[in-house]
């Protein structure tokens, strides 16, 4: 079997939820008013049950957005090499080292260790 490729097995309520709100916030093909434009029909992604086949843009265009998914959907290991943000708790994909998903949170992350170091000297001053 291809590494692409897992086995034919039924959509979760989560993954058809996470599906759709990928294709109506994200896909440049899908309108709401005539579906999939390039095939002028009713999309197909929103209507999928099973494991197997996607649509081509989906697949590689607006599934990559959504990395979790992409790695439950197609079997690769795109989720391991995401991080979870110690101060806001987002998954990102760090680059090279990074610790926070954001300089927000980078700062936030800082003050706090900062706030927990002094808190320490100031206990073992205390003894």
């Amino acid at each position: 079997m291809a590494k692409d490729q897992t086995e034919a097995r039924e959509l979760t309520r989560s993954e058809r939820a996470a599906i759709r709100r990928l294709v109506v916030g994200m896909c440049a093909n899908y309108d709401p008013e005539y579906g999939c434009l390039p095939l002028d029909c009713p999309c197909y992604m929103l209507n999928k049950w099973w494991t197997g086949a996607y649509c081509k843009y989906f697949q590689n265009a607006v599934l990559p957005l959504d990395s979790v998914l992409e790695a439950k959907l197609t079997g690769t290991n795109a989720a391991f090499s995401q991080k979870i943000c110690p101060v806001c708790g987002a998954a990102f994909i760090p680059v090279t080292s990074q610790a926070y998903c954001s300089e927000a949170c980078q700062y936030e992350g800082n003050r706090r260790k900062s706030r927990e170091r002094m808190r320490k000297k100031r206990q073992n001053k205390r003894v």
